[in-house]
């Protein structure tokens, strides 16, 4: 399995959600169906998700499940014919996206994410012909929840049971793509990320850098939606803490100071100016003084000097 989890997106990369890409991708689309059964079963509001690639998003499972199965030529049957992308934005990302977008159009740019996601995924092989999404066989999924399972800690303990849907903000997308190119005559496997003995071979074998694809996922939801990460936010942070050398964790830590020094110069510029408004040039507070009251004091002084 590759994982590649930090606290915002996360996505990674396996053979199957069912244990088994090795044989029909049949178990498994009908496995990422759970949803429309559950919405029809339940009668809630939720609306039935078609599968979608970049070239529409009104495909039915046994198209999916055609295309990959049938785009298998000269694969053993002891190898991979396909693989599962998980593409799940934080909860954070989630909630920036509704708030600017709204739930509906959230559902559409998810997906047309997903379908940049992939085309990222496609170029990160670095092999001739394969120069996008549409050199790929590929069939995405939104789903609205995530569900119980018995791994899970809740479950083990009684809070929750298996099925039941889990709380927050848990849309995200499963992508099948298959181990052959468009074509049928390339194979791509994401779990290899072998760079060959020089480059003409890597040219030839293919590989996958896994670093530069979780790079390549995140500046494109930053770009593509105007999101401001934050350091502690990025994959380069994460990797840095988890596997950089001392320099680079240093590195990463300043920036991450300097980062917050700015926020806070930022959120209170305004307090500051107000402060400074109040305090006389020894440091001294200066009460402010209410508007009727002044006119007062000018009555005052016109008086005494009447007097004098």
């Amino acid at each position: 399995m590759i994982t590649i989890h930090t606290i915002s997106m996360h996505v990674n990369i396996t053979k199957s959600e069912t244990g088994n890409n090795k044989g029909s991708s049949s178990q498994l689309v009908a496995y990422l169906e759970k949803e429309n059964r559950i919405t029809e079963a339940q009668h809630n509001n939720l609306m039935e998700e078609y599968w979608f690639n970049h070239t529409g998003d009104s495909i039915q499972p046994y198209e999916v499940r055609q295309s990959i199965d049938n785009n298998v030529a000269k694969l053993s049957k002891d190898d991979a014919k396909f693989f599962l992308v998980n593409i799940s934005p934080s909860s954070k990302e989630l909630l920036f996206l509704k708030g600017r977008f709204g739930e509906e159009k959230t559902k559409v740019y998810l997906k047309a994410y997903a379908n940049a996601v992939m085309d990222a995924y496609a170029k990160n092989f670095k092999r001739n012909g394969v120069n996008g999404n549409r050199n790929l066989v590929y069939f995405g999924k939104l789903e609205h929840n995530r569900y119980y399972t018995y791994k899970d800690l809740e479950v083990r303990k009684g809070l929750a049971k298996k099925g039941d849907v889990k709380p927050g903000e848990q849309m995200h997308v499963q992508v099948i793509v298959s181990r052959k190119d468009a074509s049928n005559s390339v194979k791509l496997s994401p779990l290899n990320n072998s760079k060959g003995t020089n480059a003409a071979h890597s040219q030839k074998v293919g590989q996958f850098d896994r670093v530069a694809f979780k790079q390549a996922t995140e500046s494109l939801f930053d770009q593509m939606f105007g999101y401001e990460r934050e350091i502690k936010e990025s994959f380069n942070y994460a990797n840095a803490l988890k596997n950089g050398s001392y320099e680079q964790k240093q590195d990463v830590k300043e920036q991450l100071k300097i980062e917050l020094s700015q926020n806070f110069e930022k959120n209170h510029s305004h307090s500051k100016g107000l402060l400074e408004v109040l305090l006389d040039g020894g440091g001294n507070y200066i009460a402010p003084v209410p508007d009727d009251l002044k006119r007062k004091r000018k009555k005052r002084k016109g008086y005494d000097r009447g007097i004098s």
